[in-house]
Order: C-alpha cells, then sequence, then structure tokens
C-alpha cells in the first residue's frame, strides 16, 4: 500500500513539473512574439513619416566620395558633367505631354533602366546622355542593346547598379560578366558603382530618412540612384513624369495610370507605391518615402518637377 502512496506522489510531482514547464514554455513563447510585434511595428509601422524626423542632411555638392565608378572596359573616368539635364522618368504621366522637343533640347538627358524611346519620341524624346540601370533590368537591357546601340546620339553613358557581389567588378559575378559580353564592341561608355560608394548609397537613406535600409527591409529604387547622380553631374534638373509625395493620398483622387509608360497593361502607379510603402514582410522599395527626400532636395540642387508640376 504505501508503495502504490510513493508512486502516485512521484507521479503527482511529475505532471506538476511538466505543468509548470508548459506554462513557462507558453510565457516565453508570448514575450518573444510581443517582443517581435513591437520590433516590427517599430520598423515597419507609417514608414514615410520618418522622412520628417531625419537624422540631419547631407551636401550632395560637397560628398568627399564623388566618383565611385568602375569602367566595365579599359580606364575610363565617368567625367559627365552637364549645366542642365532632363530626367525622364518611366511614369505613365509622360505620355499626352508632347514634351519630346523639349527634352531633346536639353544639354544632357537621363533615363531609367530600359524605358525605350522608340515609339514614345513625342513625348520622351529621343536623345539619351546617360541610362541607370538595376541589376534586374540588365537582361531587359540586353535584349534592348540593339535598339540602344542604333540609336545612340553622341556618346551616352550608361551606369549599372546592384548588389556587388552581382555586378561589382572586383568580384566578377555574373551579371558583370553579362555586361561585359554586352558592351564589348558598342560605343556607350559603361560603368558599374562600387562596394564602397552602394554603402554609402545606403548611409544616405539612413541619413535623409532616419532608417536604416536593411533594418526597415528597404530596397533603394532606380530612381534614388538616378536623383543622386543626376545631383552630382547637374547644375539644374527637370524631371519629367515625377508625382509629388502626396499624391497617392486617399483625399487627392488620383487618377489610374500604369507604372510605367510603355507597359499598357502594367500595375496601376499609386497601388503599386502605396504597397511598397506599407508593406511589412520582405524588401520593398519606399517611393513616397523617397519623394519626399527629393521634395526637400529640391530646394537645394536647383530641381523642379513637371508633368506634374509641383
Amino acid at each position: 500500500m504505501g508503495v502504490k502512496v510513493g508512486v502516485k506522489e512521484r507521479q503527482g510531482q511529475q505532471s506538476h513539473r511538466m505543468v509548470i514547464l508548459v506554462a513557462a514554455f507558453i510565457l516565453m513563447t508570448l514575450l518573444i512574439f510581443c517582443g517581435s510585434n513591437n520590433v516590427i511595428e517599430e520598423v515597419y509601422s507609417n514608414f514615410h513619416v520618418a522622412v520628417n524626423n531625419a537624422a540631419g542632411a547631407t551636401n550632395l555638392k560637397k560628398w568627399p566620395w564623388k566618383g565611385g565608378y568602375v569602367p566595365v572596359h579599359g580606364n575610363k573616368n565617368m567625367s559627365l558633367r552637364c549645366h542642365h539635364c532632363a530626367l525622364v522618368t518611366s511614369s505613365s504621366h509622360v505620355l499626352g505631354t508632347g514634351a519630346g522637343a523639349e527634352i531633346d533640347r536639353t544639354e544632357c538627358v537621363i533615363r531609367m533602366n530600359d524605358a525605350p524611346t522608340l515609339g514614345f519620341e513625342a513625348d520622351v524624346g529621343n536623345h539619351t546622355s546617360l541610362r541607370v540601370i538595376a541589376h534586374s533590368s540588365v537582361f531587359r537591357v540586353a535584349r534592348k542593346m540593339p535598339e540602344f546601340l542604333h540609336r545612340a546620339v553622341g556618346n551616352p553613358v550608361i551606369i549599372f547598379w546592384g548588389p556587388p557581389n552581382k555586378i561589382g567588378k572586383e568580384a566578377n559575378g555574373s551579371l558583370y560578366r553579362l555586361i561585359q559580353r554586352v558592351m564589348a564592341y558598342s560605343k556607350l561608355s559603361c560603368f558599374t558603382i562600387t562596394a564602397t560608394k552602394m554603402r554609402r548609397f545606403d548611409n544616405l537613406f539612413h541619413t535623409e530618412t532616419g532608417r536604416d535600409r536593411q533594418k526597415s527591409h528597404s530596397w533603394l529604387s532606380t530612381g534614388w540612384f538616378t536623383m543622386v547622380i543626376a545631383i552630382e553631374i547637374c547644375d539644374n534638373i527637370k524631371v519629367y513624369g515625377m508625382v509629388p509625395p502626396s499624391h497617392c493620398g486617399k483625399q487627392t483622387g488620383a487618377k489610374k495610370v500604369p507604372y510605367h509608360y510603355y507597359k499598357p497593361r502594367g500595375p496601376d502607379e499609386c497601388v503599386t507605391y502605396t504597397q511598397h510603402e506599407s508593406s511589412r514582410r520582405g524588401n520593398h522599395h519606399r517611393f513616397i518615402t523617397e519623394k519626399q527626400v527629393f521634395a526637400r532636395w529640391a530646394k537645394h540642387y536647383n530641381i523642379t518637377f513637371v508633368h506634374p508640376t509641383w
């Protein structure tokens, strides 16, 4: 009888300990989950508001690290400098503007990624002085290279940006080798951005927005790189087709337009902007935040916006 009682007591003690362990595990899980949620909220909530609390500002005309461009072939320097620049965005807002002739009269014309001119000359012009291309657009640009080469005016410059392990000359990554092959027999001056300068683009985003790019799961857009490069090389910049940061707000009643002027069946521009700006999972562009920064830069670097004007 005494043996049976002892066994029951030990079983009861074991059950009690098990309950305590399970309760402790649940408590720890809840604490971790709540802590994670707090971090997520801190990183993502009202992302674009952070630009109003930026830690500081950088004088882009006095950057100590101008340069940072490595030639794909030869020993050329990226020496493009212009007094007046037209920065033509890929937005559908350029359609119907008839701005092509005005753009082509500008000293330097800057375009992005694989945005074409063929068939859109009346609105976006034909001349190209500089094209800034993301790593994600390299294959599309490679397919369109015959068009770009045939329609090249003068000696245009191409700057590729992307992860140094893929696009950097030092790493000899897969995309860099593709760029080498595609550009081997062209008259275009092609450059990639160094790893050091890529990090400084990240640091600039942090300085201007108060947000760490990686911790906030943000991807810088080609527009961010293009605007910074334009400020480096241009005394005056006229931007075609970029909407103001408030354009996609609920109260503005913005009409639906495709994200790219050359993809009429593509996603809606405002839907794309707001989804990227508010997304909490994965990596996303912060288009609206970037435009808030551009609006502030416009006051210091002779930047004007047209079609729409703001």
